[in-house]
């Protein structure tokens, strides 16, 4: 029996099948996700490399991939996508450590 990783690129392509079991909820969906990735106040360059830097806060491999190439179709640079990359990484290392105020208001409270 071949290994098989949970990872599977291929699985990308199959994204519209998610209307299969449950249609309506799936095109709503992918209506609303649509109107969001069109242009507005935010060009579509500018929504895709903030959806870059959100996929890897949520580390989907899938979402890496699709805004990798999504923003390379939509104009951005590699620098500007690694700089994306960087923000998102700066905002989840931030939360960790303001939350740290939290825990140091604790250990005084029950230290005292």
């Amino acid at each position: 029996m071949a290994v098989k990783n949970y990872f599977d690129p291929e699985n990308l392509k199959k994204f519209g099948n998610i209307t299969e079991f449950q249609e309506e909820m799936g095109k709503k969906f992918f209506e609303y996700y649509n109107t969001v990735f069109e242009e507005g106040a935010l060009t579509q360059r500018e929504k895709s490399l903030i959806a870059l830097a959100v996929a890897h806060t949520v580390q989907c491999p899938y979402c890496i991939d699709a805004y990798s190439k999504g923003c390379l179709e939509k104009g951005a640079d590699e620098e500007q996508m690694m700089e994306a990359v960087h923000v998102a990484a700066a905002i989840r290392s931030g939360a960790s450590l303001v939350n740290g105020v939290q825990m140091m208001n604790h250990v005084k409270d029950i230290s005292m």
